[in-house]
C-alpha cells in the first residue's frame, strides 16, 4: 500500500525539481504525430503483435492500436514507437479491487 500512494501522489523532492511525472512515475506517455506514428513511454510488454493490431501492457492498463501496415520501429526498455496507418486507440484499464 505504501508504494501505491508514492506512485500517486509523487514525491516532494520531484514535485520540489518540476521534473515531469512520467519520468518519476510508471505511468506511459503516448505521443502520436499525425495518423502514422505512435511513440509510448513507459511500457511494459508488447502482448500481440500483428500487420493490423497491436496490444501493448503498461503499469496501468493495456493500450490497443488499430490501424494497417503497423510496424514496431524502434524498441527500447522505456521507449517503443510504432507506425504505420493508426486508425484507433484504446484502453484498458486496471480496476484495483481496493477500489470497487
Amino acid at each position: 500500500m505504501r508504494n501505491r500512494k508514492r506512485y500517486k501522489k509523487g514525491n516532494k523532492f520531484n514535485k520540489l525539481l518540476e521534473m515531469p511525472k512520467e519520468i518519476y512515475s510508471n505511468e506511459p506517455k503516448i505521443t502520436v504525430t499525425g495518423f502514422h506514428e505512435l511513440l509510448i513511454e513507459n511500457y511494459k510488454s508488447v502482448l500481440e503483435y500483428e500487420e493490423f493490431y497491436v496490444r501493448i501492457n503498461t503499469y496501468i492498463g493495456i493500450i490497443n492500436i488499430n490501424g494497417f501496415n503497423l510496424v514496431l520501429n524502434e524498441m527500447s526498455e522505456d521507449d517503443l514507437l510504432i507506425t504505420g496507418k493508426i486508425d484507433g486507440i484504446d484502453f484498458e484499464t486496471i480496476v484495483d479491487e481496493e477500489e470497487e
